[in-house]
């Protein structure tokens, strides 16, 4: 992956009356890579793409794509770019192929030209089967793939997808998840906002969370959750008080390979390094405390729970 930023963003600020949707908002895309961003509803991820993508201008802050200014050069950069948007753009009535060659006159493609990319892009999403029949007869994610289709018919240099999945059935995630993956292995640049925790994990090279406008961190999947240090193990005594958990957390303290303790509902979480032992020296601890165990779960970091870690909240919380 070139390490060249494909895309600046410096930054940001987006206001719609009273609300900040966007706050101070910096970011840089690589050449090669998909780029998440990730965050519940409302958290400012559509508004941040359609500021990249020239359909909003910031408030404040700059953008640059490709080597051009946003503000100063909105059409050469959209030449660079391709859309796939969160709502359905088909058109019922038009056929897959009526689609494809519509979006090919959009861009001004030369007849020839247009009609043999719709046919390449109608064969890449797996619906060159289907191309002559009405939209009305496809299902919710061949409808998506015709979009990945119509945003790909001219070749872009960079792909935006937002929230590709939204809505779709196991299958067509799939399907979907497929396609992304291998528009990359041809080297394409892809920026896709989700509120998907395992489509995040699974497709995308590096992340940022976004949370209320503001980033609340940025990597590699895994460089997120090793931010977490360590795993979590989760200890609930059987009927034991304030009293009780207070004396079991000291003495948990003091235990090789415990890096944190936190109180959650009648629990203690502790955040471990990784062992084979520790979950036996640990109940060895309870045991020396006269204290029962009523349940036990050990996990990985998840994304979830890095999630939760910078924001302070689910991902699905009720104020989304």
């Amino acid at each position: 992956m070139d390490m060249t930023p494909i895309i600046s963003a410096k930054g940001l600020v987006k206001r719609f009356g009273k609300t900040t949707a966007v706050d101070g908002l910096s970011l840089e895309m690589y050449e090669g890579e998909v780029f998440g961003l990730l965050g519940p509803n409302g958290a400012g991820k559509t508004t941040t793409l359609r500021m990249l993508i020239t359909l909003l201008q910031p408030d404040e802050g700059e953008i640059v794509v490709g080597g051009f200014r946003v503000r100063e050069d909105a059409e050469r950069v959209r030449g660079l770019i391709g859309y796939i948007p969160q709502e359905r753009a088909v058109d019922r009535a038009l056929t897959g192929r009526e689609h494809l060659a519509l979006f090919a006159d959009l861009y001004h493609l030369p007849k020839a030209e247009g009609l043999g990319r719709a046919a390449w892009a109608l064969e890449m999403v797996g619906l060159a089967d289907r191309a002559d029949e009405v939209v009305m007869n496809y299902s919710g994610g061949m409808k998506k793939r015709l979009e990945i289709a119509c945003g790909l018919i001219h070749r872009p240099k960079i792909l935006f997808l937002d929230e590709p999945t939204l809505g779709l059935d196991v299958e067509s995630r799939t399907l979907i998840w497929r396609h992304i993956r291998e528009l990359k292995a041809e080297g394409m640049t892809m920026v896709m906002s989700t509120n998907y925790l395992d489509e995040a994990d699974q497709l995308c090279d590096r992340l940022a969370i976004i949370d209320e406008g503001k980033l609340a961190a940025l990597g590699t999947p895994r460089q997120l959750k090793e931010s977490l240090q360590g795993d979590v193990l989760s200890l609930t005594p059987e009927g034991a008080d304030g009293a009780g958990l207070e004396r079991l957390e000291i003495a948990l303290k003091g235990l090789e390979g415990v890096v944190q303790i936190a109180r959650r509902d009648g629990s203690l979480e502790l955040r471990v390094e990784p062992s084979r032992t520790i979950v036996t020296r640990a109940l060895d601890v309870m045991n020396g405390q006269g204290i029962r165990l009523e349940a036990i779960q050990y996990t990985r970091p998840s994304l979830e729970k890095v999630f939760i870690h910078y924001t302070g909240h689910q991902i699905k919380d009720d104020w989304v």
